[in-house]
């Protein structure tokens, strides 16, 4: 005789393990981690694939039933966040691991926001004067937090898909042709542009190191500047053979604590040492109006420059898992949190402690070469020394994050084509390619590391422009709502200050006559 439903025991009706918690996978990348199944269709915001299971729902249901709903509800919570990567990405340096969270996000975001650009930020100052140069740093401050918070929430804004790159966000905001065009050039040139310039600030702190510590004993035979630069990006290239962006997460962490280090120390000893007797406050004027109008566009530029880093926001945020229950914008955000509390630490106490130590008798160069111009014979040489000395570790560290998406776009293209992962070999002759040809520009280009409020002009729209529109354009917001003027005018407003600050950025390197070094030691 067949047994009825009711006279069954227990145990029959339970068929699903009591905590089946791990998701079935469609991909195993190379770290190990596991990324989810795409999702069949989008959920609205109100609604999650377990919202019907509720305490109240179950309230009337016995214990059994119970049980296996609430199994479910964990299973569901685990898998309900289904995501397809695509299989190349776990051949890729920036997506091969994704096995981040909050400390590496910290890390990462410290080493590339904190940086030589906030050494010149008293340049600025020394045009804009206290009130509109504090005032200008803030509200860039303000804004480009508020933009990373917009991109680390556009990470996963559509379901079952991640945007693992700022040109794959920017595709699918303005369109696959549009995006490129637009994202392409100016992440491309914070990428390579700053690599350059860090080739050439490194080598030069190292020759200024090297003078330092050996003093008159080593005047016979030194090495040139050119040599110097060698030796930096060999030691560049030496340091880009780790895999991918988790592995240099040390690095990243290194180049924080270097770049907190030496800026505490570069503004506290300027503070600390005598100030110049002709220093004055009043912002430097030019003969002309239009020259007064070029050198202040000029000086916004340098600030905002001071914030780059928005181009590698959603690639440090594809290195982490995400799932329905734990969503990676989550702990992205509490290490991007931690990390521009430190930033805002470094670069407002800079800029106005080297302004008030300085005044406009500020070098072109920053801080440092105020420190080697003016304090050579008064602050003792171990104490210099060790400030150039953080300032090359700082920027061989920043050389590996900023390097690693054209690193990644290097080997997307060779994983396209033969449709299999790089060798050892193949991925350690793109980064010698890179490497080298970073050096031979900054050779052929000795001033770039002085146009920082060119740079800062062209690559603006990647930190307050873009944002804002690709905000618009993927959520939607309801027509002339405040949130669509809002988002509409800052984007319009950001892209105004580009071309504004890009035309002052020219005007200083044509009326300089492409003379300016970053260090300018007598």
């Amino acid at each position: 005789r067949k047994r009825t439903m009711d006279e069954r025991p227990e145990t029959e009706l339970i068929s699903i393990p009591a905590t089946p918690r791990v998701s079935t996978p469609e991909i195993l990348t190379p770290s190990g981690q596991r990324s989810p199944r795409p999702a069949t269709k989008s959920s609205s915001a109100a609604w999650t694939p377990t919202s019907f299971i509720s305490p109240r729902f179950l309230s009337p249901i016995g214990t059994p039933m119970k049980r296996l709903l609430v199994n479910m509800k964990g299973y569901l919570e685990e898998v309900g966040h289904l995501t397809k990567l695509n299989p190349q990405d776990a051949w890729l340096p920036i997506t091969e691991s994704r096995n981040g969270n909050a400390h590496y996000a910290a890390f990462h975001n410290l080493n590339a926001g904190v940086g030589f650009q906030a050494l010149v930020l008293p340049v600025a100052f020394a045009f804009l004067g206290w009130s509109w140069g504090i005032l200008s740093l803030t509200i860039a401050y303000i804004w480009q937090l508020y933009t990373l918070w917009i991109l680390v929430q556009l990470h996963e804004a559509v379901p079952g898909k991640r945007y693992n790159r700022y040109v794959e966000l920017a595709q699918a905001a303005f369109g696959e042709r549009l995006g490129v065009w637009l994202a392409l050039f100016p992440t491309v040139y914070l990428s390579a542009g700053t690599a350059t310039a860090l080739i050439l600030i490194g080598g030069e702190t190292m020759k200024l190191f090297f003078q330092i510590v050996c003093g008159p004993l080593c005047a016979s035979n030194p090495l040139t500047t050119v040599e110097w630069y060698l030796v930096f990006t060999s030691l560049c290239i030496v340091l880009s053979q780790l895999p991918n962006l988790n592995s240099i997460a040390g690095l990243s962490l290194i180049g924080a604590v270097t770049a907190i280090t030496y800026s505490t120390m570069v503004w506290v000893l300027s503070v600390s040492q005598p100030r110049p007797a002709t220093i004055s406050y009043e912002p430097l004027s030019m003969p002309s109006l239009s020259g007064s109008v070029f050198s202040v566009l000029n000086a916004l530029g340098i600030v905002a420059f001071a914030f780059r880093g928005h181009n590698l926001v959603l690639e440090i945020q594809s290195t982490m898992p995400s799932t329905f229950k734990h969503p990676a914008h989550v702990p992205m955000w509490r290490g991007a949190k931690v990390s521009y509390f430190f930033i805002a630490l470094c670069i407002f106490p800079i800029s106005i402690g080297g302004f008030w130590a300085y005044g406009n008798l500020m070098p072109s160069g920053g801080m440092l070469a105020a420190l080697y111009e003016f304090h050579i014979h008064d602050i003792p040489r171990g104490l210099l020394a060790t400030a150039f000395l953080l300032v090359v570790f700082s920027c061989l560290s920043s050389f590996q994050i900023y390097s690693m998406p054209a690193f990644d776009s290097f080997e997307a293209g060779y994983t396209s084509r033969t449709n299999k992962p790089c060798s050892i070999w193949v991925r350690s002759g793109f980064r010698v390619f890179f490497g080298f040809v970073s050096f031979f520009i900054g050779v052929a280009l000795p001033f770039l590391s002085s146009l920082a409020g060119l740079l800062g002009g062209l690559t603006l729209p990647v930190t307050f422009a873009y944002p804002c529109f690709m905000w618009v354009l993927i959520k939607k917001p309801a027509k002339y709502s405040f949130n669509w003027y809002f988002h509409w005018g800052l984007g319009w407003l950001g892209v105004a200050f580009s071309l504004a600050f890009s035309i002052g950025g020219i005007w200083s390197m044509v009326t300089q006559g492409l003379k300016l070094k970053f260090f300018s030691p007598n």
